[in-house]
């Protein structure tokens, strides 16, 4: 299974959103994250993440008479390449996309579920713009969107920190105006 195939599941890819910022989760720490998913389910998906490459074990520990593993994300792996993104069909963009809504609705209801979740407390953003960019303007808005993103991206777990998941999304929701619909006419302009 490549990179795509393995993070193209709800479930996995909560798993891996769990681990960012170089974090190591034991599955129990992963279930507890995942409630609504079954023990059997989290560990399968683990299995899955670890075979793939995109998980590795960092650490195993004898607790209790059984082995407990540790598992740490490989970044490097946890990664579409641009090369695998220009070779989707439209119907694997409807998949991904798929994929990382559901488990942004998922990691959004757990987070509500929680005792003391408080959204204004925690800042919680969820407000969509409408923008007219051109192709200059949008690579301009990514790159600097990437700037602000990238470093925060090593930060580790830490007193002071709360994990929060970011999720910017754009694409085109109408092709731009012809060059003749874009004008407007002396009618369009005083409208009776």
């Amino acid at each position: 299974m490549d990179s795509l195939d393995l993070l193209a599941h709800p479930i996995r890819l909560r798993i891996v959103l769990a681990m960012g910022g170089a974090r190591t989760l034991t599955t129990s720490q992963l279930c507890a994250r995942i409630p609504e998913a079954s023990k059997a389910t989290v560990y399968r998906h683990i299995d899955l993440l670890t075979a793939g490459g995109i998980l590795e074990v960092a650490e195993e520990r004898r607790v209790r008479g059984a082995v407990e593993r540790h598992y740490r994300l490989r970044q490097d792996r946890a990664a579409i390449t641009p090369e695998t993104v220009s070779a989707l069909t439209p119907e694997d963009h409807r998949r991904a996309f798929t994929t990382a809504m559901t488990a942004l609705l998922a990691e959004f209801t757990a987070y509500l579920d929680r005792d003391g979740a408080d959204p204004v407390a925690d800042q919680v953003g969820y407000r969509q713009h409408s923008l007219w960019l051109s192709p200059a303007e949008l690579e301009e808005l990514i790159a600097g969107l990437r700037a602000a993103i990238a470093p925060k991206l090593a930060n580790e777990p830490g007193a002071e920190r709360t994990q929060y998941l970011l999720s910017p999304i754009h694409f085109p929701m109408e092709a731009p105006p012809s060059e003749t619909g874009a004008q407007r006419t002396s009618e369009d302009a005083h409208p009776m």
